[in-house]
């Protein structure tokens, strides 16, 4: 039987485990409801919070089912679906399926159909890396922490530079892979171009957003800057790729 990325059984099984995770949730919020009117927290508050908190999900929500969409052609629904749902974000994930399919041969977003084979092999890169951050901060997370209260004990100064650091070394991450294909442009190719230009018009937007915090002090925009930018981010990646190529 050849294999498919849209399997129903990959449908059942992601289901079930993101049932799993959705059964989970509701209990520790029936025990966080419970556990708050033994306080005697204001039934009104609880309500409010709640609420605003639903809202506030609903465009960060929007760039996920972008991103399973996105990750969709290559690797079918149910992988992307799972991945975003429980334990990932677009930004690694896309970049983990990539160095994937690149150590195979393959070019992501091109990619017309997958062997069992290659859809695990992409699968277990996809899990067994971000899985390092699991086990890691359990393992070095406590130490660091009380590392850096000391450092700031200390010199509260170079503790602010360390954290900046840290940060900075974070996003330079990102950046490089942003812009590992620039050097086409001298050999006369402008595809490197694109994600420079998808990653300013976010930027811009980003920023924009920003301001409009800063300036007309409209607050609410801080909750939905991220996702906006995401989402602008992607919508720019079709014209501008149809103009650089």
């Amino acid at each position: 039987m050849k294999f498919s990325v849209n399997s129903p059984i990959l449908f059942v099984m992601v289901g079930v485990i993101i049932a799993l995770v959705l059964a989970q949730s509701v209990y520790f919020l029936c025990k966080a409801l419970r556990r708050a009117k033994e306080l005697g927290m204001d039934p009104q508050k609880l309500k409010k919070t709640a609420r605003t908190a639903a809202i506030f999900t609903i465009a960060p929500a929007v760039a996920i089912v972008i991103s399973v969409i996105t990750l969709s052609k290559d690797l079918g629904l149910p992988l992307p679906w799972l991945r975003l749902s429980v334990v990932g974000s677009m930004s690694y994930e896309t970049i983990a399926a990539t160095n994937a399919e690149s150590a195979m041969g393959l070019t992501f977003g091109r990619v017309t159909s997958l062997s069992a084979s290659e859809f695990v092999t992409i699968a277990s890169v996809m899990t067994l890396s971000i899985m390092v951050g699991i086990w890691l901060v359990p393992a070095i997370g406590e130490k660091l922490q009380n590392g850096m209260i000391s450092m700031e004990n200390r010199d509260k100064r170079w503790g602010d530079v360390f954290q900046s650091a840290m940060f900075i070394g974070m996003i330079a991450a990102f950046l490089g892979y942003v812009f590992c294909d620039f050097s086409t442009v001298f050999s006369g190719s402008t595809s490197g171009l694109i994600p420079v230009a998808v990653m300013a018009v976010s930027a811009i937007v980003m920023a924009l957003a920003g301001l409009a915090v800063k300036k007309l002090k409209w607050h609410w925009i801080a909750d939905y800057a991220l996702p906006v930018s995401l989402v602008a981010g992607m919508a720019s990646a079709i014209p501008i790729t149809a103009w650089l190529g």
